[in-house]
């Protein structure tokens, strides 16, 4: 096991490594250890799941599983915020680019402010190049004709210009008006993003909580004895809550929550949809003491050719869960709806500065 030693040298950030590094190094050498009895995992802690994988893998690249020579040249080449290969050039500060340019938005952020994780997702021990398993060439299969009538909003040309709509509250999106978390990070499908990749699960014997850093999202899930008490026990359809109606039951030692019909607007915004037709199943087992693994599957023929699943692990960490206040209220959006109704103003009026 002299492998990994040799990646914390090599890594570029060696600060942000799997936070924190020793964790990994623990899981590797440890391997798989009964956490748990047989039919309940112990979730409980303070976990995270940074890395620069991403849900697709990337283009060029073939295999999931690659060695970790190999996943420092991919981690290193990561656009990390839509910026090739990292932020800056080493001193951490990002040159200003033009208003409206391609990269007016994703260089708001350098260094100092992000905590992806400097290297792939590490899962049981191998460093993965995509969350997607299944289908085999780890992308998504979205269909190009999805058989359902709903607004896929996406809002990266607007983070990346600084242009978008301000007709109102609601044509601003739901992490820019603090509603709930952006990259997915609350789930269902719960992934890392640019920083506060922080969970910390607790268990009862009737619900699991899931904190989420990122807005304080928070999933609580009711736990039943099978999967048939389980869904017999949801909510009527016109409740739409954010992340959608999740039930829970432990089956073969792993924690099963299944969920259904997310609201609406989150169904628009996020990077894996699903509609009231479809599903998505997620799995929490214990791996090791320091690793939680983590499986979730996709169902909805609405919006993807075939179901398909996704995988990664969480790693206790010794860090605190700190509160996310997201600019106190948005007091930005009055400034920033008011700043649109007098350019709206000077254009009416032919009023120029």
């Amino acid at each position: 096991m002299t492998l990994l030693p040799d990646l914390l040298e090599c890594s570029p950030a060696p600060r942000r490594l799997f936070q924190p590094a020793a964790v990994l190094l623990g899981a590797l050498l440890i391997g798989p250890v009964s956490a748990q009895d047989a039919s309940r995992p112990d979730l409980e802690g303070i976990w995270t799941n940074a890395s620069l994988t991403n849900l697709n893998r990337p283009e060029g690249v073939e295999s999931l599983v690659v060695p970790p020579e190999e996943a420092i040249v991919i981690a290193a080449r990561t656009p990390i915020g839509g910026i090739e290969g990292g932020f800056d050039e080493g001193d951490g500060v990002n040159n200003l680019p033009e208003q409206g340019g391609a990269d007016f938005g994703v260089r708001a952020y350098n260094n100092f402010w992000v905590d992806t994780g400097s290297n792939l997702a590490l899962v049981k021990g191998e460093f993965r190049t995509s969350y997607v398993v299944d289908p085999p060439d780890g992308r998504v299969p979205r269909r190009e004709d999805p058989q359902y009538d709903f607004e896929r909003r996406n809002f990266g040309a607007r983070y990346a210009t600084g242009i978008g709509d301000t007709r109102g509250p609601e044509a601003i999106p739901n992490a820019e008006r603090c509603l709930i978390g952006f990259g997915n990070k609350a789930g269902p499908g719960m992934m890392g993003a640019l920083y506060n990749n922080t969970y910390q699960f607790v268990q009862t014997d009737d619900y699991v909580m899931i904190l989420v850093e990122m807005v304080h999202d928070a999933r609580i899930i009711p736990i039943y004895d099978s999967a048939e008490e389980a869904r017999a026990g949801r909510r009527p359809l016109v409740f739409e809550q954010w992340f959608g109606d999740s039930v829970g039951w432990y089956e073969d030692g792993e924690l099963v929550v299944e969920t259904v019909n997310i609201h609406p607007l989150q169904l628009s915004q996020s990077s894996i949809p699903i509609t009231r037709q479809g599903r998505i199943v997620e799995h929490f087992s214990r791996y090791s003491d320091n690793e939680i693994f983590y499986r979730f599957t996709v169902e909805d023929d609405n919006i993807y050719l075939q179901p398909w699943t996704a995988e990664l692990s969480f790693y206790a960490t010794e860090d605190q869960v700190y509160e996310y206040a997201c600019h106190e209220g948005n007091y930005s959006m009055p400034g920033t709806l008011a700043g649109a109704r007098l350019l709206e103003l000077e254009e009416e009026f032919g009023i120029s500065r």
